[in-house]
C-alpha cells in the first residue's frame, strides 16, 4: 500500500513538513516525492534495519532509576528533520552570539564581577548557584575560554520562531548519535540522500580534537584524553565513541595521577604526561581536594594543576553557573551588556519563582505552566501542568514555596512537531533541537546537531529518559 501524505494530520501545531495551508515545505519536497512512491512495507523494511544497525553498533543510554536493567538502545526515527540553509544560517549566527556573551559572563562573575556590581544579573542568584563554585574565583581558563563544547537547546513555536529552551555547558552530551546517525540513514536511504545537498557532520570529531590542541597551547604532538566516570554513566557510549574518533585514550580517574606537577596517565611504557583532558565528569567531582570531598570520581591534585598552567580542561570548572535555569533568564541582558547587541534567539518566557510576584503567578497557575528545578536534568524535576495530577501540582506547590530559588515557571509551549514512523503509520510527534557549538580558535557548530523527538503520543518531554528518541537532521547546502 503506498503512502498517502494528504492524510497526514498536523494537529494544529507548527509542523516542518506541512505548511498552514496544506502545502510541503520545500526542505520536505525531495522526501515527501521519495515516499510517496514508497510502500509501508518498505518502511517497514528500513525500519527494522535502523533497529538491527543500532543494536549492533551498540548505541545505547543508561537509565538510572529503573531497576529492572539500566541499559537502552536509543531509538531513532527513520524520517529526518530538514532544515534549509537560510534558516540555519540565522540560527548559527544566533548561537554564535549567545556563546560569546555566555562566555563573557563566566569570566566575568569569576574574576571582576561587573555584571553583578552593575547590578544586570542579581548577585545573590548567581552567588547561591550550586554551579557557582568560589576555588574558580580568580581563575583564567587557557585562550580565556570557559565553554569550549555546548548543546543549546532550541525550540519551534506555533508562529515558526525559534527560541532557546535551555543551555548546557557541563558536559553536555547527544553528538554520538548525530554521528551515528547520520551513517545509519545513508545506508538506510542512500538514493533519497544522494539527491539531496545534505552539510556534512563527519568532521566534528576532528574540529574537536583541533579544539583540543588548540586549548592545549601546542603546535606539534599533543597527548589529550576523554575523561570518563566509566561503564555505568549514561552517555558512556559516546565517551567511548568519541574518543575512538579522534584517536586518543578513555581514562577514568584510577589511569590518571599527580606527578611533579603534572597530571600523568599510567601506560605500559610509564608515566605519560596529559596535555589536555576532555572531562566527562561534572565539576564538582573532578578533584576532591578541591571540590566534592566524597568524590571517587576525580583526581585529588588535577585543579592545582589546572591552575597553575600545565592542563587544559574541556569544558572549564566552574561552567555550571551558566547551565543554572535561573541564570539562563538573564542570557538576554547579558547580551545587551557585553556585546551592545540585541539577542538573535530569545529565551523562554520565564517566571522566577524567587521573586514574590512571579512565584504568586506560579503558585495560581500550576495547571497550565511548566515548572522545572534550576538545576536538574533530564526531563527530571519537572510538572508539567497540563498533564499533571492534583496530588503533584499540591507537591510542587509545597516545594516552592520551601525553596522559591530553586524553581523557574515556563509557559506551556507546543513544540513544532516533524511527521515521524510510529506503529506503521506516519504520525507528527513534538521535536526540539540541540545544535553542538565548539568554541577554541574560532566558533564552529555541526550543521543540525540532535533532534530529539517525543515518541510517546501528545508528550512534550523529549528527553531519552522519559520515552523520547532522535532523528538525523538534514541541514540543506545553498
Amino acid at each position: 500500500m503506498p503512502i498517502n501524505l494528504d492524510l497526514y494530520d498536523t494537529g494544529g501545531f507548527y509542523d516542518e513538513m506541512v505548511d498552514e495551508k496544506g502545502g510541503i515545505r520545500p526542505p520536505y519536497q525531495k522526501w515527501a516525492d521519495y515516499f510517496s512512491s514508497c510502500s509501508i512495507e518498505k518502511l517497514q523494511n528500513r525500519h527494522h534495519f535502523v533497529e538491527k544497525a543500532l543494536l549492533s553498533l551498540g548505541i545505547t543510554f543508561n537509565v538510572y532509576h529503573e531497576s529492572e536493567g539500566t541499559e537502552r538502545i536509543f531509538p531513532m526515527d527513520i524520517i529526518p528533520r530538514i532544515i534549509d540553509n537560510a534558516e540555519w544560517q540565522s540560527l548559527e549566527k544566533g548561537l554564535t552570539q549567545r556563546i560569546y556573551a555566555l562566555n563573557l559572563f563566566l569570566d566575568d562573575v569569576y574574576n571582576d564581577q561587573k555584571i553583578l556590581n552593575d547590578k544586570i544579573v542579581p548577585r545573590d542568584i548567581v552567588l547561591s548557584s550550586p554551579g557557582y563554585l568560589t576555588p574558580c574565583i580568580g581563575l583564567k581558563p587557557p585562550r580565556g575560554i570557559w565553554c569550549h563544547i555546548t548543546g543549546t537547546d532550541l525550540i519551534r513555536q506555533k508562529n515558526g520562531r525559534y527560541d532557546v529552551l535551555e543551555d548546557n555547558l557541563r558536559c553536555p552530551s547527544g553528538v554520538a548519535y548525530v554521528l551515528e546517525n547520520r551513517e545509519i540513514m545513508k545506508r538506510a536511504f542512500s538514493t533519497l540522500m544522494q539527491s539531496c545537498n545534505i552539510l556534512p557532520v563527519s568532521e566534528y570529531p576532528s574540529k574537536l580534537f583541533d579544539l583540543l590542541r588548540y586549548i592545549s597551547g601546542k603546535n606539534d604532538a599533543v597527548n589529550a584524553a576523554v575523561l570518563t566516570p566509566g561503564i555505568y554513566n549514561s552517555a558512556y557510549f559516546e565517551h567511548a565513541f568519541l574518543a575512538r574518533q579522534m584517536g586518543i585514550e578513555l581514562v577514568q580517574s584510577q589511569d590518571l595521577v599527580i606527578d611533579d606537577g603534572y597530571l600523568k596517565m599510567r601506560t605500559t611504557s610509564g608515566l605519560k604526561i596529559v596535555d589536555v583532558l576532555y572531562r566527562r565528569v561534572d565539576d564538582v567531582f573532578l578533584d576532591p581536594t578541591a571540590f566534592n570531598s566524597d568524590s571517587l570520581l576525580g583526581i585529588p591534585g588535577l585543579f592545582e594543576v589546572y591552575k597553575n598552567g600545565r592542563l587544559g580542561l574541556v569544558n572549564a570548572p566552574g561552567t555550571g553557573v551558566a547551565d543554572d535555569k535561573v541564570v539562563y533568564a538573564y542570557v538576554p541582558d547579558m547580551i545587551r551588556y557585553y556585546l551592545k547587541e540585541e539577542p538573535i534567539l530569545d529565551n523562554i518566557e520565564t517566571y522566577l519563582c524567587s521573586r514574590e510576584s512571579e512565584r504568586q503567578y506560579v503558585l495560581e497557575n500550576l495547571d497550565t505552566l511548566v515548572v522545572k528545578v534550576a538545576n536538574e536534568a533530564g526531563g527530571y524535576g519537572m510538572l508539567v501542568g497540563p498533564q499533571s495530577t492534583v496530588a503533584e501540582r499540591e507537591k510542587f506547590k509545597d516545594l516552592i514555596e520551601a525553596n522559591p530559588r530553586n524553581y523557574i515557571a515556563q509557559p506551556t509551549i507546543p513544540f513544532s512537531r516533524c511527521p515521524s514512523f510510529i506503529n506503521w503509520e506516519i504520525e507528527g510527534r513534538h521535536i526540539d533541537l540541540r545544535p553542538y557549538i565548539l568554541y577554541g580558535e574560532k566558533i564552529d557548530i555541526i550543521p543540525g546537531g540532535l533532534t530529539r523527538v517525543a515518541l510517546k503520543k501528545g508528550s512534550l518531554v523529549v528527553n531519552s529518559s522519559q520515552g523520547g528518541g532522535s532523528k538525523d537532521t538534514w541541514v540543506l547546502g545553498c
